[in-house]
């Protein structure tokens, strides 16, 4: 094996932007995440509802004018 070819490894801080800091090693001496285990939806349990029909809705204003007038109707299934 080649010599000198490795990275140094630093004990570093992992530092969330939640506050939370877990300590590991790393080619980084300095190592910030917006976002870990301690506050990511799906560790925690927490799930955020999308507002499905108001993304629809604002979807539908937003290219209402790019539409012809007689397939605006034909488009919406109610």
């Amino acid at each position: 094996m080649k010599s000198d070819i490795h990275p140094e490894y630093y004990e570093t801080t992992v530092r969330c932007a939640c506050g939370s800091e877990v300590q590991t090693r790393t080619t980084l001496k300095d190592l910030h995440v917006e976002i870990c285990s301690q506050c990511h939806p799906f560790f925690t349990g927490k799930q955020k509802l999308m507002d499905t029909a108001g993304r629809i809705e604002k979807f539908k204003r937003k290219y209402a004018k790019a539409m012809p007038a007689g397939t605006q109707d034909a488009a919406s299934p109610e």
